[in-house]
Parts: structure tokens; C-alpha cells; sequence
């Protein structure tokens, strides 16, 4: 898990989960899932349940403590495979969001925080840490995408570092709906060249000028 201050104006970490090399069954990632999403789920409800928090992820917002906690076996079984690597952001031990990165080709780096928590600088303070983590571990670069029509996000990828690499158009699951997206990454040793799975896959994409 990845703690922050009380403090909300002056956030830093206080610590942090380890983190397992890539395929390895980390059964910790389970008993920190445990903690987070303790007692049924109910404390992590608010953040899955929230319309608004989850316009932009690609699920449906939980209805129930179940769905809930639907939501948060798949973080589990997702940790345990190597497929992605999750963790919690928590404030004052309380859950107030989540970061998780993919293992795969993109190493597609995503989050959620609670709402009455944006603009604190909390995204941006997991996020550098989170990404420091993942460097040490060995992953090469990270990308992230934001849709269009949510300007923060990308505002959040420049703070973390990230450079704008292209746009795609995608008719996004399960929502189906058509949306744009902007993808960023961020290069570890300078080698990597800029992912092109997205471009690859989806027919309509093209280069923007983006300011920053």
C-alpha cells in the first residue's frame, strides 16, 4: 500500500509496499487487498460506487459491496499471474484510490482517487512513487492514456513526467462507446521507442500538437 500524510496540502509518502518482480505470486498483494477492502468491501465502496470517478475507467461503477469486491478479486487474481501490479493508495490508513501498471507490452499505468480528494496533489505524489517503484523492478517505460474529454488526467501524465506520443480513436468496452484518447509514455533509460500497439491496432490515429 502507499501511505500519505495526513497533511493534505504538504503530502508525501511515509512508506510504501514492496513490490515483486514480474510472475512472481505475491501473497502479500492479497493481505494488503485484505486490509484495503476490509470489511466486505464497505470501505472501498464509495470509490467504485462513484459515477464521476468512474466516467473515464473501463468498468461500470459498483452498485454493491459485492460488485465491490468483484472489482477488487480481479486486482488480486491480476497481482498474483504478473499480469499488472496493484496497489492502494491510502491516506491516514483509510483507502482513498488506487494505481496499478500492466505487465504486458504497454506497461499502461492507470489510477482512481476518491473525489473529494482531487486536486490535493495526491495523484500526483502516488504516481511518482508508484513509477519509482516500477523503474526499480524493471520495467523499461510506462504509458497512459486519458480520454479527451478529461484534461486532468493528462495534466497529471506531464507532472509525472510523461511526453505526448499520439491520439487513436476507440470504441471502448465494455461502455462501448466511441472515444479519443491520448497516449503518453515516460522512458526509463532513454532507449525505448514509443509503444505502437494502439496505433497499430486501432485504424483512426494521428499526431497532435499538445502544449507541454
Amino acid at each position: 500500500m502507499l501511505y500519505l500524510k495526513k497533511n493534505v496540502f504538504a503530502p508525501a509518502f511515509l512508506a510504501q509496499a514492496t513490490f515483486d518482480a514480474y510472475g512472481k505470486d505475491d501473497t502479500d498483494a492479497a493481505a494488503d487487498a485484505a486490509k484495503i477492502f476490509g470489511g466486505g468491501c464497505g470501505t472501498a465502496l464509495p470509490l467504485f460506487a462513484d459515477d464521476k470517478t468512474n466516467t473515464f475507467l473501463p468498468w461500470f461503477p459498483a452498485r454493491t459491496v459485492a460488485d465491490a469486491r468483484a472489482l477488487a478479486r480481479r486486482f488480486i487474481a491480476e497481482e498474483a499471474k504478473g499480469v499488472a501490479v496493484h496497489r492502494a493508495i491510502c491516506l491516514a490508513g483509510e483507502p482513498i484510490g488506487y494505481i496499478h501498471a500492466d505487465c504486458g507490452e504497454s506497461h499502461d499505468l492507470g489510477y482512481a482517487l476518491r473525489r473529494d480528494l482531487w486536486g490535493r496533489g495526491f495523484a500526483t505524489e502516488a504516481g511518482l512513487a508508484f513509477i519509482d517503484a516500477l523503474k526499480r523492478i524493471g520495467f523499461p517505460f510506462v504509458t497512459a492514456t486519458h480520454d479527451v474529454n478529461n484534461p486532468a488526467s493528462g495534466a497529471v501524465m506531464k507532472k509525472l513526467g510523461f511526453s505526448y506520443r499520439y491520439s487513436y480513436r476507440e470504441q471502448w468496452q465494455p461502455k462501448n462507446i466511441s472515444v479519443v484518447f491520448r497516449m503518453y509514455q515516460l522512458d526509463f533509460d532513454g532507449s525505448a521507442e514509443t509503444y505502437r500497439g494502439y496505433w497499430d491496432k486501432y485504424p483512426e490515429h494521428w499526431e497532435e500538437k499538445i502544449d507541454g
